[in-house]
């Protein structure tokens, strides 16, 4: 009888864990909340429209990225394009153009900062070599913090004859390298910097890990890609592919008790329905778990879960615009940047998604969905007063601040929807939104890890190691498929 396997959420964490167990197997049922697969990486429609709530950027999906590894393992296929221009940055006195091509990047910020054309190219060079050293220890997708001979075996077998070049830099922040080559009094490439890595690791350079940093640099250069209909179109992939492999996938349906037994767990949902498993995963964050967990489990979490629990995390307001296709210039870029020179959150930094013109899965003809996001701070909206006035405030500035891209917007608009924290609290959940501060604090061995030390209970997502975005949380996914079928079987 194959062992049976209950998923506490409908994310790309929890359904990625979910269909590979389902593929090899296992008896897997998925428990969603919400009507939508893939959380943060869900979408909503608003008549013909279709939304990507969160998440919008593609990566891993090349040869050999996370993406590409673990569909290709479970026999997926997901139509995306590959980005050689990955997005422009609108800065306040220039545009810059992130070009994929890691030269042509740095030749294009000589051009914009030319007094430190040395500096930069030294600053890269280090960033390029770090990050292709730790692809390296990556490749293997080892588990960190290690908590099993088995994880620091495989830690142990990841690192070559380089990988000590790493760990002088271990426990310091990106902005180490940024002193290290003369750049950190540079205020607008600071900025630059700081808004390549806030949407990943949620940190600016003071605090960002210098090793994930450079790593969050990097990236783009591996391969950034417009996925057609949007990046939920994975967890649907996922989603079906455990219904194909005779697995169970329920929407709507809020888990409100987990009680360990003698036999296994049981699961109840907030329609009373029970479930029985020989494993629980829990791909919610780590916050959340208190909410179905009795206290006797939860005491005998370790540590480092309950160290993290507190940690403040970024929220997000988001705007979803549908918008006429004839106030869009020709060539118009499908990833942007706005950035004031004042900040990285509360509308002085907003990332912009436009759908591709022929993508008739997220707009009818003539018309595009485009969607906007900018971090934002929890505490602002704690009361309804605040909250009434923060949303109009944050909707007119952001809007006023899209306009230096598209001049005409006002004009365009065919529908508007604002996405505040009490909307990402019912949609997904939760109000904080991508995981923890990818600092020294709380990252590497300082994150916390899939295995809670209770048997057959579980975690992924993205509070859990490596992180926030669809890579981070797909490893974490990866990692709990590993563990439970016990390094059985490995992704090509």
């Amino acid at each position: 009888m194959a062992q049976s396997v209950i998923v506490i959420g409908g994310g790309i964490g929890g359904l990625t864990a979910g269909a590979l167990l389902a593929k090899v197997g296992y008896d897997v049922t998925v428990l969603e909340a919400s009507r939508e697969w893939g959380g943060c990486a869900g979408k909503f429609k608003r008549g013909p429209y279709t939304f990507a709530v969160g998440a919008t950027l593609g990566m891993g999906f090349e040869n050999g990225g996370i993406h590409d590894r673990i569909l290709r393992f479970l026999d997926i296929s997901v139509k995306s394009l590959l980005l050689e221009k990955v997005m422009y940055i609108h800065m306040p006195d220039q545009t810059f153009i992130f070009h994929r091509n890691r030269n042509q990047h740095v030749t294009e910020l000589q051009k914009v900062f030319p007094s430190y054309g040395s500096n930069l190219r030294a600053f890269y060079q280090d960033v390029y070599d770090i990050a292709s050293e730790i692809r390296k220890l990556m490749k293997p997708l080892p588990v960190l913090p290690p908590t099993t001979f088995k994880e620091w075996f495989m830690l142990f077998r990841s690192l070559s004859i380089t990988s000590p070049r790493l760990l002088p830099y271990f426990n310091q922040t990106l902005s180490t390298l940024l002193h290290k080559h003369g750049l950190a009094d540079v205020a607008d490439f600071v900025h630059l910097i700081d808004a390549q890595i806030i949407d990943s690791m949620q940190a600016t350079n003071e605090t960002c890990s210098l090793l994930l940093g450079c790593l969050a640099l990097d990236i783009y250069h591996e391969g950034a890609f417009y996925v057609e209909g949007g990046l939920f179109q994975v967890a649907y992939s996922l989603a079906q592919c455990i219904t194909e492999h005779n697995g169970n996938t329920k929407l709507g349906r809020k888990v409100v008790a987990v009680e360990k037994t003698e036999e296994g767990w049981t699961v109840r949902d907030h329609r009373g329905d029970m479930y029985k498993a020989q494993h629980v995963i829990c791909n919610v964050p780590i916050g959340n778990l208190q909410q179905f967990l009795a206290p006797t489990i939860m005491s005998k979490l370790p540590s480092s879960f309950h160290n993290k629990v507190t940690t403040m995390q970024w929220g997000a307001f988001t705007l979803y615009l549908a918008i006429k296709e004839e106030v869009i210039l020709p060539h118009t870029p499908l990833f942007q940047q706005v950035l004031t020179g004042k900040g990285m959150s509360e509308g002085e930094h907003l990332f912009l998604s436009l759908s591709h013109p022929d993508d008739r899965k997220r707009a009818p003809s003539g018309t595009r969905t485009l969607t906007v996001s900018t971090h934002i701070d929890l505490s602002k909206w704690e009361t309804k007063d605040a909250y009434d006035k923060r949303k109009s405030y944050m909707t007119e500035k952001m809007l006023e601040n899209i306009q230096c891209v598209f001049p005409q917007l006002h004009e365009g608009i065919i529908k508007i929807i604002t996405g505040a924290p009490r909307a990402w609290e019912r949609f997904a959940g939760r109000a904080g939104v991508g995981g923890f501060p990818q600092s020294t604090k709380h990252a590497l061995f300082q994150s916390v890890s899939h295995r809670t030390g209770i048997p057959g209970l579980w975690l992924c997502g993205d509070t859990i190691f490596p992180g926030a975005g669809t890579i981070g949380v797909s490893v974490s996914g990866y990692h709990v498929f590993r563990s439970i079928t016990n390094n059985k079987y490995q992704l090509p």
